[in-house]
């Protein structure tokens, strides 16, 4: 019995066919990549065309470029990352200078300030020791009438001060630094001079023969506020010295006392 060949989809593709097919495997292995050692020499020979057709040199070129790309991309980076690290490092460096100026910087203002404060705290000092710092208002002089001396040649019965001897027109100078809060003629004082003495005290010279300050007048210790005498109640010249707590008569205390309190030897 005769068979014959089924028509249709059934049938056998042709040579021509199957090397077409061929030649659209191999163009697509060489697009998605694929390295031509996949292809047997077969189907080389069944494509019926030249090895240098097949695209596979162009992949080789492809690859090389591509390796050069990424070579040229990695040292890229790798500069890049050097002159960041150098960058990052001389930044570090300069902040760690900076700090540095700024630390010895604010260590000299302190040292300077140290010192100046030091310098302020020794003339305040100077200055306490120079105000509290007392003498005797007549240079050289001895006290010639006691405190509370009793008589008739004192309307209260007694010395309200000391006299210091003094001849006429002796220099009187003030004992410590103070402000003139009176100075003219006071009555039995005849002209007197009153002192209000830093601390607060108040100290008092009378029989003047002349006076040299004035009223509000701030003298230092040792300046000369005028010259001695015998003006008012006095039977000769001497200086009438006296200490008080306030300006007015009436509130002395004991001048020697006063005195050696301030470090006066008398």
């Amino acid at each position: 019995m005769a068979f014959t060949r089924a028509t249709g989809k059934h049938r056998a593709p042709s040579r021509l066919t199957r090397r077409g097919a061929k030649a659209v495997g191999i163009a697509t292995l060489a697009t998605t990549g694929v390295i031509g050692s996949l292809a047997s020499p077969a189907l080389a020979a069944d494509t019926e065309a030249p090895a240098a057709d097949t695209g596979l040199s162009q992949i080789t070129a492809i690859e090389g470029d591509l390796a050069d790309r990424i070579d040229a991309q990695a040292d890229a980076q790798r500069h890049q990352a050097a002159v960041a690290a150098k960058a990052k490092a001389k930044a570090e460096a300069d902040a760690k200078k900076k700090a540095e100026a700024k630390a010895k910087k604010a260590k000299a203002a302190a040292k300077a300030k140290e010192a100046r404060e030091s310098e302020a705290r020794a003339a305040r000092s100077a200055e306490r020791a120079r105000l509290g710092t007392f003498q005797l208002p007549v240079a050289g002089s001895y006290v010639s009438t006691g405190y509370k001396s009793s008589g008739s040649l004192w309307s209260s019965g007694s010395h309200s001060g000391i006299d210091f001897h003094a001849a006429s027109g002796s220099s009187v100078v003030a004992v410590g630094a103070g402000t003139v809060v009176e100075a003219g003629w006071g009555g039995a004082y005849g002209n007197n001079i009153v002192l209000r003495m830093t601390d607060g005290t108040y100290t008092q010279y009378g029989h003047l023969s002349s006076i040299a300050v004035s009223v509000g007048q701030s003298v230092g210790q040792g300046q000369r506020i005028g010259l001695s005498g015998a003006t008012g109640n006095a039977t000769g010249p001497h200086l009438h010295f006296e200490a008080r707590t306030t300006p007015s008569y009436g509130s002395d205390m004991d001048p020697v006392a006063y005195l050696r309190a301030h470090g006066v030897t008398v």
